[in-house]
């Protein structure tokens, strides 16, 4: 049996705290440097949505590509089924226009989802707790794509069970002239 010696130890000693201190660069970057919320000193605003796509809890709210915000929670309405997303925005950015817009955006091709808003040109301003009343929803990259690679264009287009689809009649054949 051979005996350990001290250079042994202290190598396998150094890779594992390499390892741990690689796992917690992971977790940080990961949580893009955020534990908690976006930070103790902020207000919430709410925008309503038909799609939130892959929006998540804790994604940030951007303007112009810069964070100033954080989702902190994601609710549906039993009424009409939309998305209300509510944001934890930093109070020092507390005069937003009332017709600011709020769109849901991802970045990159298969990167995350945030929501970015656009300030607009209006004099009041969104008070704590108001809706984001002008928003955009999130663009399914994926059915965008199946719908413009399986769409048929000519007159042999068929349904995706292979039978033709519906004939509509044009307007002149019901009595209607344009």
């Amino acid at each position: 049996m051979a005996t350990r010696g001290p250079r042994l130890e202290f190598a396998v000693g150094a890779f594992l705290l390499l390892a741990l201190g690689s796992l917690l660069v992971l977790a940080i970057a990961s949580t893009n440097g955020r534990f908690g919320g976006f930070g103790g000193d902020t207000y919430e605003l709410e925008a309503r949505f038909t799609q939130i796509g892959q929006l998540r809890p804790n994604a940030p709210v951007k303007i112009g590509g810069v964070t100033i915000g954080r989702v902190s929670k994601i609710d549906l309405d039993p009424v009409k089924f939309d998305s209300i997303v509510t944001l934890a925005i930093d109070k020092r950015f507390n005069e937003l226009d009332i017709d600011t817009r709020a769109g849901i955006q991802t970045a990159g091709l298969l990167g995350e989802s945030f929501v970015g808003l656009q300030p607009g040109g209006n004099v009041e301003i969104l008070q704590p707790g108001e809706e984001i009343v002008y928003t955009t929803p999130a663009v399914d990259l994926i059915q965008m794509a199946g719908k413009y690679m399986f769409s048929g264009g000519g007159d042999d287009a068929t349904t995706q069970d292979g039978l033709e689809p519906p004939a509509f009649p044009a307007p002149e054949e019901e009595g209607h002239t344009p």
